[in-house]
């Protein structure tokens, strides 16, 4: 894998995203193994040096255990210090009750845990993998981050999406093509009660999906409908698998099964509020 250094000259973003993790000086990286942190703890990693960065992966319900896994697996590859802490968002009767700010209240304990940790390991920042794309949606968590003074490198930069895939794959960071993914409990629309049962039962039914091999997708939870969403170009993939969908999906509880024609779209279940509380 190379190192981020020989782009500092030829990019101007790189450059700024160097500058601004040299202020920091040293820095804990809040990591899920996702495209964005990934990229960043990268960066942390090239400009800072290895004992000038920590990683600290979440294990939630509201995260499926292969993700776990697979940022314990890149941390590891890496080669910086990180460690798993237990995150407890599921007892916090503010998150489960599942109301449109829900993702506050997680982000503001998990980042009042990393910033006691970072204090503990005598580490000047918390960072994240906001990048600019993040700020233009509805995202309570941004408050909660601002609230603590989490910084966000790959915002402060100006990097997009696009340009944190591309520079993944020119250094060979093998999360550049990972697909989006957000946590389980955004499957859940606002107002319908989040547990540690639905959250397997909506974790299963993804997987059934992965393991045939579809990518970017979600599977809402509408209590006994599973609304399955996936690009328009996997519709037909999607109804060939039909007999086979119903049969597992029936036996994780639900009673109907259905495939959402507007497709894959990040975020589906703020529409409602854009109609209705005019965010």
């Amino acid at each position: 894998m190379e190192s981020l250094t020989k782009f500092v000259v030829k990019n101007q973003k790189v450059a700024r995203l160097k500058k601004i993790l040299e202020e920091c000086g040293s820095v804990l990286v809040s990591f899920s193994g996702g495209v964005d942190s990934s990229f960043l703890l990268k960066a942390a990693k090239d400009f800072l040096g290895v004992e000038n960065v920590l990683a600290v992966i979440a294990d939630s319900f509201i995260y499926p255990k292969y993700e776990l896994k697979e940022a314990e697996k890149l941390a590891k590859k890496l080669g910086v210090k990180w460690k798993v802490i237990k995150s407890s968002e599921i007892s916090n009767k503010n998150f489960i009750s599942n109301p449109p700010n829900r993702c506050y209240f997680c982000k503001k304990a998990l980042f009042k845990e990393l910033k006691r940790i970072s204090k503990e390991e005598g580490l000047n920042e918390v960072i994240d993998g906001t990048n600019r794309e993040d700020i233009e949606g509805y995202r309570p968590g941004l408050k909660a981050a601002g609230e603590l003074g989490i910084k966000s490198p790959l915002n402060e930069a100006g990097m997009k999406k696009k340009d944190i895939r591309k520079f993944s794959r020119k250094i060979g960071l093998e999360t550049w093509n990972k697909p989006s993914f957000a946590c389980l409990a955004s499957r859940f629309p606002y107002g319908i009660e989040i547990t540690r049962d639905r959250l397997r039962r909506v974790e299963k039914a993804e997987r059934i999906l992965i393991s045939m091999g579809f990518n970017q997708l979600r599977v809402r939870y509408h209590v006994d409908i599973a609304r399955i969403e996936v690009p328009e170009q996997e519709f037909l993939k999607i109804l060939k698998k039909r007999e086979e969908i119903i049969q597992n999906f029936k036996e994780l509880g639900y009673n109907y099964i259905t495939l959402d024609i507007e497709g894959y779209r990040s975020g589906s279940l703020n529409e409602v509020l854009g109609r209705k509380n005019g965010y």
